[in-house]
């Protein structure tokens, strides 16, 4: 590309990053969106609205499917796509400005197919370790995840991008009140257990073979206290004792593993 074309391609206020490196963020009220998975799945999700394309010609044609006729797009290239994301974020050639996904609630998931388990996450706020249990729920059927509204990220190319492309399948459930939204999954005939090293109690010993809330704590704290409160049982991983614990995203992985093998489902 050209130096001409290359401030073309990114005019105006997406083009003009301090340092030549963006903080990945969208422009007001907007989300931004990068790399292959999050992108195509955000392409392919109709319930998603989208603003505006940032391509290389090679990432384009690596698409799975066609744009749409007249989609806005912006040709540019690979160093130019990488001052609209966050530093040294892998872009892959593809760098997408969308809507956020719209509020999903609570009512509209526990009152439906209760095969599936529910994960809550209790101030789990970095956005990497959301965004891989986003990806583990897709793999192992969860239902959503639910996240309290003030100790959690916000929806972010970085959260999409350790998704890998679930943060468009699995409903993300954002509630004002953790503890509450643990009182309704238990009128909804949810059993809710809490992961705790502490626990007497393995996981495996604990699981029912009905609904099933998974609940989970941020690394180091755990869980707040009225939120193990709020569980029928709490349980540990019957990891050894060579090791403290496990990353909570990975934790998540095998409590939902457990979840999907368990007897009678």
């Amino acid at each position: 590309m050209a130096k001409g074309d290359r401030k073309r391609a990114l005019r105006g206020r997406a083009g003009r990053m301090t340092g030549g490196r963006g903080s990945g963020k969208g422009t007001a009220g907007h989300v931004r969106l990068w790399g292959r998975h999050p992108v195509e799945a955000a392409l392919k999700n109709p319930a998603r609205q989208h603003r505006k394309l940032w391509a290389t010609r090679d990432a384009i044609e690596a698409l799975d499917g066609e744009l749409p006729q007249d989609f806005p797009v912006e040709y540019a290239d690979p160093h130019d796509l990488a001052r609209l994301v966050a530093k040294d974020a892998p872009h892959q050639g593809l760098v997408l400005e969308c809507e956020p996904l719209e509020d999903q609630f609570l009512d509209a998931i526990a009152t439906g197919d209760r095969t599936r388990p529910v994960v809550v996450l209790d101030q789990v706020t970095d956005p990497h370790n959301v965004g891989a249990i986003l990806r583990s729920a897709a793999a192992f059927g969860a239902a959503c995840i639910v996240t309290q509204d003030r100790h959690a990220p916000p929806e972010s190319g970085v959260v999409a991008k350790s998704a890998s492309g679930a943060l468009e399948t699995v409903p993300w459930i954002r509630v004002v009140n953790l503890a509450r939204a643990l009182d309704e999954l238990a009128d909804a005939g949810y059993w809710r257990i809490g992961l705790a090293g502490e626990a007497e109690a393995t996981l495996g010993e604990s699981m029912p073979t009905g609904a099933l809330a998974i609940v989970l704590g941020a690394e180091g704290e755990g869980m707040r206290h009225n939120i193990a409160a709020h569980c029928d049982a709490l349980a540990r991983l019957p990891i050894s004792s060579a090791i403290e614990s496990l990353n909570v995203s990975n934790a998540a992985a095998i409590a939902l593993y457990a979840a999907a093998t368990r007897a009678g489902d």
